[in-house]
C-alpha cells in the first residue's frame, strides 16, 4: 500500500467538511518562525519510512516562537535515518480528549469504521469499537456506547452528538472513496464544544 501525501489527504477530509489543524510545510528553520508567529506549533518529519513518528522521535510538541531553530536542527538531526522526507509544523491543538478515528478495508467485512481512545493509550486499554460502513445515526450512537470512555470522551454526553455526526462524515468518506485501505486519524482532540485532527494517514 502507498502512503497518500499529506495535504492531499487534509484536502479530502476538507472536502467532507472533517475539521484538521493549521498547518504547512516549512523548508527551514526561518519558513518554521514565520509560521509559528506568536502562536505554539508543533514540528513532524515525515516519510514513507516512519509511519510511527512519535515512536521514532518525529515529532516536536509545544515549541514556542524563541524555540523553533533549536527545535528545527534538531528534528533534521534526528530525521537523518529517514531520507527522503519532509517537515510539516503544525498549530498547538486545544487540550482536550485524544481519540482515535478511522477505518479500513476488511477482506471478509468490506469497510469497517473504528472510533476509540486515542493517542499513547491505544495499545493500552484497546478501548474502540467497529462497524461496518455505511453507517446511520443510530449505529453511530451505540458506537459510542459500546466504548467504555465514553463519559470521559463525550464529557458526560456534551459532545455526543459532534461524535455521531463526525462518525457519520468518514463513514461516507470510507464508502465515496473505495482506493483508501486505511484511514487514520489518531489523534484526533475532542474538546467539550469542539475537536481537531491532528494527525492524518490514509493508504491506498
Amino acid at each position: 500500500m502507498q502512503q497518500l501525501e499529506y495535504f492531499k489527504a487534509k484536502k479530502i477530509l476538507d472536502d467532507y467538511g472533517i475539521k484538521n489543524i493549521e498547518s504547512k510545510y516549512v523548508n527551514d528553520a526561518k519558513d518554521a518562525q514565520t509560521f509559528c508567529g506568536n502562536d505554539k506549533i508543533v514540528l513532524k518529519a515525515i516519510s514513507e519510512k516512519a509511519l510511527h513518528k512519535s515512536k521514532a522521535g518525529l515529532v516536536m510538541l509545544d515549541i514556542s516562537s524563541g524555540e523553533v531553530s533549536k527545535a528545527y536542527s534538531e528534528l533534521v538531526k534526528r530525521a537523518k535515518k529517514i531520507k527522503p522526507y519532509k517537515i510539516i509544523a503544525q498549530k498547538m491543538s486545544k487540550k482536550g480528549i485524544e481519540i482515535i478515528l478511522g477505518g479500513r478495508y476488511d477482506d471478509q467485512f468490506g469497510r469497517l469504521i473504528l472510533i476509540g481512545l486515542g493517542g499513547i493509550y491505544v495499545e493500552t486499554f484497546k478501548d474502540f469499537s467497529l462497524r461496518v460502513c455505511p453507517i446511520n445515526a443510530y449505529d453511530a450512537s451505540e458506537m459510542l456506547k459500546q466504548l467504555k470512555s465514553i463519559n470521559v470522551i463525550t464529557y458526560n454526553g456534551k459532545t455526543t452528538k459532534l461524535l455521531e455526526n463526525l462518525l457519520l462524515k468518514i463513514s461516507k468518506l470510507l464508502i465515496d472513496h473505495p482506493e483508501i485501505k486505511e484511514l487514520d486519524l489518531n489523534p484526533a482532540i475532542i474538546s467539550e464544544n469542539d475537536y481537531e485532527i491532528v494527525d492524518i494517514r490514509m493508504l491506498l
